[in-house]
């Protein structure tokens, strides 16, 4: 099952640094079990955001380049806080690195002015075909929604103010 735990792309500079948010409510599905009588979104739903955060900036980095763009390492993870519902995680991801097949990231979330996870990331990015040549429609598919979703989340409204931001 994959959860999209991104509800928006606020701010986008390519090969630099992206922020997202997610707002919680008590509709999400796992707080029914985490914890019934104390909904909090689990650390480990915290760190996928700030991991698919980060697959947004490597994707509009590399113009949507590769199909899969995956967790490799996460290390020096550190949970200071609980997200309840009616709180925004907003996420902010800076890269250290971008190259052709993995990337280095340092990631934050916050709600309002309180840091509430931070991690270091290392994602890989490849193409399914890159192993099994017949497998390249499934990739076309995969990069299409994707693109799809970037649309949905508001990718190409903050590339357009961030370039309005470095003209004016």
């Amino acid at each position: 099952m994959k959860f999209i735990l991104i509800d928006r792309i606020l701010t986008l500079e390519p090969g630099q640094r992206i922020t997202t948010c997610k707002a919680l409510t008590l509709a999400e599905e796992y707080l029914a079990d985490h914890f019934p009588t104390f909904p909090v979104m689990p650390g480990v739903m915290m760190l996928e955001a700030m991991v698919q955060s980060a697959s947004w900036l490597v994707r509009s980095t590399q113009d949507f380049r590769y199909s899969m763009v995956v967790l490799e390492e996460a290390k020096n993870i550190n949970y200071k806080s609980f997200v309840s519902p009616g709180r925004t995680l907003e996420v902010s991801v800076e890269a250290v690195s971008i190259d052709d097949r993995s990337s280095d990231f340092k990631a934050a979330g916050r709600c309002g002015n309180e840091e509430m996870v931070k991690a270091r990331l290392r994602l890989r990015h490849y193409n399914l075909s890159d192993a099994c040549p017949e497998m390249g429609e499934v990739d076309r598919k995969l990069v299409s929604d994707a693109r799809q979703r970037f649309n949905l989340l508001g990718g190409p409204a903050a590339l357009r103010m961030q370039a309005a931001a470095t003209i004016g």
